[in-house]
């Protein structure tokens, strides 16, 4: 923001100050598509993460002893 100031301060040519106008537009706009993209994948591709379970084990019976 000061570099585009700076331009206008000391009179520099209209294309200049017109380049870092739209350089400071595309940086902050470039900013928050990538804080928001995490946002909308999440929302897109489901909010649900593929978390591996463990499987649950399988209680056997008891052998009776045998006499």
């Amino acid at each position: 923001m000061d570099n585009i100031i700076d331009l206008i301060a000391t009179d520099s040519s209209a294309s200049d100050v017109s380049d870092a106008i739209k350089s400071a537009l595309f940086a902050k706009a470039a900013e928050r598509i990538d804080a928001a993209r995490p946002l909308v994948a999440s929302s897109l591709f489901g909010d649900e993460l593929e978390v591996e379970e463990p499987e649950e084990e399988i209680e056997q019976e008891p052998q009776e002893d045998q006499e």
